[in-house]
């Protein structure tokens, strides 16, 4: 009897085929000025489906317009989950949801209430197209003046996309130069903000929105999800730029606030940078991993354990150190389920950055610094570098470019996948006290 593949199964089945249809697609010569091998656009299909931005050939000066687009497309699907965005193709053609399409787009939006997906699919799919709209109109008050009216749109567009979908992925290399991303605009603040609130309104994850137009600006009718992002959010948005404004001291006061602010957004997880991230200070390296590392929120287009992850951790510590009965925030307790997969995702997560690291310097003799902020930024889909990108190996290229993949199916979901073997009774051992701490 044939065995149905489970929900996280299909999800990762489903980026891997994207991935390789994108990589076909590349290789096609109408895609790109110049050629390319197959190691090459196979990296690139899986950076922007995995919506990463990490590149070894700079996007601009590589690809054509149709090679773009096709980029723009993976972005797109990567950053939606290609689930919904094969849900919007079966609204086109009339055709309603089934049960176990529910199921999926359930476990793929990180919700858990199947009747409420099919609203939640509209919602997301309007909200993102108004959302991309209004930034790419905004971007065209710089771009159009710069490049041109028809360039100018397409560039407004292309960033837009890659901004809400925490992608990473940018044109500039023809305009300040290869592999310059948005440091043209570095002390541009129509610019900066306009990319910052894309990457912002694409972070916080579509429950979020939803449960706040449904409620109002009225914080005791959220649900206790949306508190603790909007909380966490905040506070790594405010405790972050404070941090860089201290830790990186070039430039005017108006400059150093730009930078810091944008510095603090960008890692969590938009992959974009105005300044050069190799110059950075040892101390704004490391916050910047810690912030790749947290990344944004569940349901959301962007990767890293997520800020509620990181929430649960540090309020369970708390919980320990003051020997409480139960995680409780806002007034509410934290189910023991939802600790156990915030342990897990956290454990997973640096697990897999930190061997990533161990592997390639087994291979290649680069700088443990740079090593690390590469594989965080592939585990957490951020696409930030210090430029160590393009020197890797091949095979160590391959191993980032499973790192991307990891990070954007989930490590954890991605573990569950190969070990499923449908329902099977799980064995209940006897228990044994062991010491801890």
């Amino acid at each position: 009897m044939k065995r149905k593949l489970s929900s996280i199964q299909i999800i990762a089945l489903g980026f891997f085929i994207m991935i390789l249809l994108g990589t076909g697609l590349l290789l096609l010569p109408v895609s790109t000025t110049k050629p390319i091998t197959p190691g090459e656009a196979f990296f690139t299909a899986t950076s922007s489906s995995c919506v990463t931005g990490l590149v070894v050939t700079d996007t601009a000066e590589t690809f054509t317009f149709f090679g773009q687009f096709v980029l723009l497309i993976l972005i797109q699907t990567g950053g939606l989950g290609f689930m919904t965005m094969a849900m919007l193709f079966l609204h086109l053609f009339r055709r309603k949801m089934r049960l176990r399409e529910k199921e999926i787009l359930t476990e793929s939006l990180n919700s858990t209430r199947i009747k409420d997906v099919p609203a939640l699919i509209r919602f997301i799919l309007k909200g993102t197209f108004l959302i991309e709209g209004c930034g790419a109109i905004l971007l065209s008050i710089r771009f159009i003046p710069l490049l041109g009216v028809p360039k100018g749109i397409w560039y407004s567009v292309f960033h837009a996309v890659s901004a809400f979908c925490n992608a990473g992925f940018d044109l500039m290399g023809t305009v300040s130069g290869p592999y310059s991303s948005l440091t043209l605009f570095a002390d541009d603040w129509l610019f900066n903000l306009t990319v910052i609130g894309l990457i912002q309104l694409g972070g916080l994850g579509f429950l979020v929105w939803s449960d706040v137009l449904e409620n109002g600006v009225r914080p005791k009718h959220w649900n206790l999800h949306t508190k603790l992002v909007l909380f966490v959010n905040g506070l790594l948005v405010l405790g972050g730029t404070l941090l860089f404004f201290l830790l990186e001291r070039s430039g005017s006061f108006s400059e150093r606030l730009l930078h810091a602010l944008f510095g603090s957004i960008t890692p969590r997880t938009a992959g974009f940078n105005t300044v050069d991230t190799a110059g950075l200070s040892g101390g704004g390296k490391l916050l910047t991993i810690g912030l790749m590392f947290i990344g944004g929120s569940p349901g959301s287009t962007a990767g890293g354990i997520k800020t509620t992850t990181a929430a649960i951790m540090i309020l369970f510590a708390f919980s320990q150190a003051k020997r409480a009965r139960s995680v409780a925030v806002f007034g509410r307790s934290i189910r023991k389920d939802a600790l156990e997969k915030a342990t897990a995702v956290f454990f997973y997560n640096l697990t897999l950055a930190v061997a990533g690291a161990v592997i390639i310097l087994l291979i290649q003799p680069l700088s443990l610094e740079d090593v690390l902020f590469e594989t965080f930024s592939a585990i957490d889909t951020v696409g930030m570098t210090t430029g160590i990108t393009r020197d890797l190996l091949p095979v160590s290229r391959l191993l980032i470019a499973l790192l991307m993949y990891l990070g954007r199916v989930g490590s954890t979901s991605f573990a569950i996948a190969l070990v499923e073997r449908g329902t099977r009774p799980v064995l209940d051992f006897p228990p044994e006290e062991i010491m801890v701490g």
